[in-house]
């Protein structure tokens, strides 16, 4: 049957996450304590204001009769089931993440999940980042997930080691300059 015959509430569960980050065959979701909380509290704002305003916003509009020309309850309807798709993410993702602190790791100069790394290409170039997990991290503030591959050829390696990251250009060696964690909350 043709896309354009199908209701939208016909759609599966693994249509949500179409633009969701994925992740690697049996491997974990890895989360700071920061990014679960940013997580979790967005789930609560979702569930607690944002659906129960939508939802008394369609129910209000569908009190108004044709619904068929009532912008309020169309586009209500489809803020609904973009809440509600989010909700599920949300709670799948809450459900398999594995909290792992960073600041277990303070004072180390090995590179494992969390850290944030200063490292020069061969060209010269410094670059700083920070290892995340792939609901949290964010491109523009200098942080990316654990599963990239700057990340996969980093993990593990010491200050002082020289590291080869394959990329669409060839295999680049980057050494390892200076690697930090944050420090125990007290």
């Amino acid at each position: 049957m043709s896309k354009a015959f199908t209701k939208e509430s016909d759609a599966t569960d693994e249509d949500d996450d179409v633009a969701a980050p994925t992740l690697p065959a049996g491997g974990k979701n890895y989360v700071t304590p920061q990014g679960y909380a940013r997580l979790r509290a967005e789930l609560l704002h979702l569930l607690d204001v944002e659906r129960p305003k939508v939802v008394e916003t369609v129910s209000w509009a569908a009190k108004n009769g044709d619904r068929s020309e009532n912008g309020d309850y169309l586009y209500g309807k489809k803020r609904l089931r973009e809440i509600d798709r989010r909700i599920r993410f949300l709670t799948k993702r809450l459900d398999i993440a594995e909290v792992a602190d960073p600041s277990a790791h303070h004072g180390s100069d090995r590179i494992f999940f969390g850290a944030t790394v200063t490292y020069a290409t061969a060209k010269g170039d410094e670059r700083t980042i920070t290892i995340k997990g792939i609901d949290e991290a964010d491109s523009l503030a200098g942080e990316v997930s654990w599963i990239a591959p700057i990340a996969r050829a980093l993990l593990k390696a010491r200050e002082g080691d020289e590291v080869q990251l394959v990329t669409p250009a060839g295999v680049e060696t980057i050494e390892v300059l200076k690697v930090a964690y944050p420090a125990p909350a007290h």
